[in-house]
C-alpha cells in the first residue's frame, strides 16, 4: 500500500473510528486501526467486536494494500504533524509516516489479523431520516437512560417503528422520556414494524459522528447497520424485551400547572444550591394557585424558594423531586416553550411535555418522603 492523504483528511477519519477502538489488553489487535484502499478511497476501520466503525477518506492511491497499525501511534503524529501532506507506504508489516520533514516506522500487523467485521445480511428493508431530525430525537432521549448489569434491557435505546412513527425511548426506573418522529419525517420499507434496543454507548457516539444529509438504517436479528455518506457504524443489539413503560404513562391529573420553561428551569437550578445528598427540592403550589414555590433546605448551608408563576388547575400538592432528573428534563425543550407540569401527588409519576408539541414527553419519579 502506498498512499498520499491531507493530514486533516486522516485525522479526522481517525477521529470518527477512534471512537470504538479498545483497550482490550487479551486483544491487542483490538487497539489498532486498519487501513486499506477501497473503491478508490482509503477506508479506515476499529472494531471493539461490540461497534465497528468504518470511514471512508479521499487521497491519491499509488499502490493497493492494507495495514493495521495502533490506532494512538498513528492518531497522535498525524495530529502533532505540521505538514498539509502526508505520505503513507506499508513495508513488511510496518507502515512508513512520511512527511517534508518528518519519518516515522510503526509496527503494524497484516490485515488478514484484523477482526472480521460483520455484515447485515437483509439490505433490502431500510429505514431513511434526514440525520438533523434522528440526532435531535436521540439527545432528547438519552440522558434519561443509564448502564445496568442488572437489567442490561434499559442499558440502551428502544427504537420501536409502528406504521405512522418511529418512537424512540429511554429510561433508567426513575425517569422515562420518549420521542415520537412522525411518517411524513421518515421513510421505511419494512413490511411490519419492529422493536430493537440500541446499546446506549452506540446511541451516543451516533449523536457526536454522523455528518449531514440522511442516515440509512438497516437491522437483522441481532445487528444494527447505520450508513452516512463514507460512514458505516454496525452494533449488536441488546437482547431481552424492553419495559412495558406505556402503563405507567400517566393518563390523568390531580394538578394540571402550565409554566415558562426557562424559568422553572433557572428556578430549579438557582434553588438547587441548599438541597441535600440526595438532590432533594420540594414543589408545591402557593395559596390561590396563581404560582408554584420551589424550594430547598441544606442543615449546612441554610435553605432558599423560589416563585414562578403558573395556571394552575385542580388539587394543591406538595411533592419532592430529584433536581439534576428535573432539570435533565427541562433542557430538552425550547427556552420560549410553555411547559405542562402534570402532577399525581407524592409518589406517582408526574410528566412534562410542551404545551405545543405532542411528540415529546419526559415521566418523572417522586423522591418518597422517608
Amino acid at each position: 500500500m502506498k498512499i498520499i492523504i491531507l493530514k486533516d483528511n486522516l485525522k479526522n477519519g481517525l477521529g470518527v473510528v477512534g471512537k470504538s477502538v479498545s483497550d482490550n489488553l487479551n486483544l491487542p489487535i483490538l487497539k489498532n486501526v486498519l487501513l486499506k484502499t477501497y473503491n478508490n478511497k482509503i477506508k479506515l476501520v476499529a472494531t471493539d467486536l461490540e461497534l465497528a466503525i468504518t470511514q471512508l477518506i479521499s487521497g491519491k492511491i499509488i499502490e493497493e494494500g492494507g495495514l493495521t497499525v495502533p490506532f494512538s501511534i498513528l492518531f497522535n503524529i498525524t495530529n502533532n504533524s505540521d505538514n498539509e501532506k502526508i505520505s503513507l507506504d506499508s513495508n513488511n508489516n510496518n507502515l512508513i509516516f512520511k512527511t517534508d520533514n518528518y519519518e516515522a516506522k510503526i509496527q503494524g500487523l497484516s490485515e488478514e489479523e484484523f477482526p472480521i467485521i460483520p455484515k447485515i445480511e437483509n439490505t433490502q428493508n431500510f429505514l431513511k431520516i434526514k440525520t438533523e431530525t434522528f440526532k435531535e430525537a436521540l439527545v432528547k432521549v438519552l440522558n434519561s437512560a443509564q448502564l445496568s448489569e442488572i437489567r442490561p434491557e434499559i442499558s440502551g435505546i428502544l427504537f420501536d417503528l409502528q406504521h405512522s412513527s418511529l418512537k424512540l425511548v429511554a429510561t433508567d426506573s426513575f425517569r422515562l422520556a420518549e420521542k415520537t418522529i412522525l411518517e411524513k419525517d421518515f421513510k421505511a420499507n419494512f413490511d411490519r414494524g419492529f422493536r430493537v434496543i440500541i446499546p446506549l454507548k452506540i446511541a451516543s457516539e451516533l449523536t457526536k459522528i454522523l455528518g449531514d444529509g440522511e442516515v440509512s438504517i438497516f437491522i437483522d436479528s441481532n445487528q444494527i447497520l447505520f450508513q452516512n455518506n463514507d460512514l458505516e457504524i454496525i452494533s449488536r443489539l441488546i437482547d431481552g424485551n424492553y419495559p412495558d413503560y406505556e402503563q405507567i404513562i400517566p393518563k390523568k391529573f390531580e394538578t394540571e400547572c402550565i409554566l415558562n420553561k426557562e424559568q422553572f428551569f433557572n428556578a430549579v437550578k438557582l434553588v438547587s444550591n441548599f438541597t441535600g445528598k440526595v438532590n432533594d427540592i420540594k414543589i408545591k403550589t402557593k395559596e390561590g394557585k396563581k404560582a408554584i414555590e420551589i424550594s430547598s433546605a441544606s442543615p449546612y448551608f441554610g435553605e432558599n424558594k423560589y416563585l414562578i408563576p403558573a395556571k394552575i388547575k385542580g388539587e394543591s400538592f406538595e411533592t419532592v423531586f430529584n433536581w439534576k432528573y428535573l432539570l435533565d428534563g427541562l433542557k430538552n425543550f425550547n427556552p420560549s416553550d410553555d411547559v405542562f407540569f402534570g402532577v399525581n401527588g407524592e409518589q406517582k409519576p408526574a410528566i412534562l411535555k410542551s404545551s405545543s408539541d405532542a411528540s415529546y414527553f419526559y415521566i418523572l419519579m417522586p423522591i418518597k418522603n422517608s
